[in-house]
Parts: structure tokens; C-alpha cells; sequence
């Protein structure tokens, strides 16, 4: 996997967008970021999980996923490394950022 490679499946799902934050590509759903590329050319992405779910993905390949330093990783921010990461596993983990930030918060009722 490589750096086009993660923006074509993050830019696969629905309402998907890429922007920027902090000068470097983001991938947004419902105004939400679930992805980004940190800095392109060290091989490594994030996606923001759940942290039971970061647990899962960490155990599942070590190699490839593992927390993001510091509070950030402790709430789900998981670097990927593109280089071993499986399209597979990948995409298993971008369905799930995705689905977290997508799926609209019930409103408030009047009155």
C-alpha cells in the first residue's frame, strides 16, 4: 500500500471529502475527520477508531497498526504503516472510522 493507495479507498466512501488540517491531507465524513496523512512521506497514515476497536486492529497486526502517541492515541488515533499494512485489514479499519464520524448524532427535539 502507499500514500495513493489509502486516499482512494478513504475517498471510496459515502460523503467523503479530502481536505486539510494542519497541512497535511484529511478525509472527512459529516464534517468529521476519520482519516489522515500525516506526513506522506514517512509511510504511516491514521485512522481514528474507537479504542476497544484500535485494540482489535493492533492485536490483529502488529506490524501495521499500532496507537498514536501520547492522549491522542489513548482516545483511537492509530498510525497505519502503509508499507505492511493488508488492503484487507486497511479497509476494515477505514469502514469503521468512517462509520463512527458518518452516522448523524440524533438531533434535538424543540421546545
Amino acid at each position: 500500500m502507499n500514500t495513493d493507495d489509502f486516499r482512494r479507498m478513504a475517498l471510496s466512501f459515502p460523503d467523503t471529502v479530502e481536505s486539510s488540517h494542519m497541512n497535511h491531507p484529511d478525509f472527512r465524513a459529516n464534517g468529521k475527520i476519520f482519516a489522515t496523512l500525516p506526513n506522506p512521506e514517512s509511510g504511516y497514515a491514521m485512522v481514528k477508531l474507537p479504542p476497544e476497536q484500535q485494540a482489535a486492529f493492533v492485536e490483529l497486526d502488529p506490524s501495521a497498526f499500532a496507537p498514536v502517541n501520547g492522549g491522542w492515541g489513548r482516545q483511537g488515533a492509530t498510525n497505519v504503516r502503509l508499507k505492511t499494512v493488508k488492503e484487507e485489514s486497511l479497509l476494515g479499519a477505514l469502514t469503521v472510522a468512517w462509520q463512527n464520524v458518518s452516522q448523524k448524532k440524533p438531533g434535538r427535539k424543540p421546545g
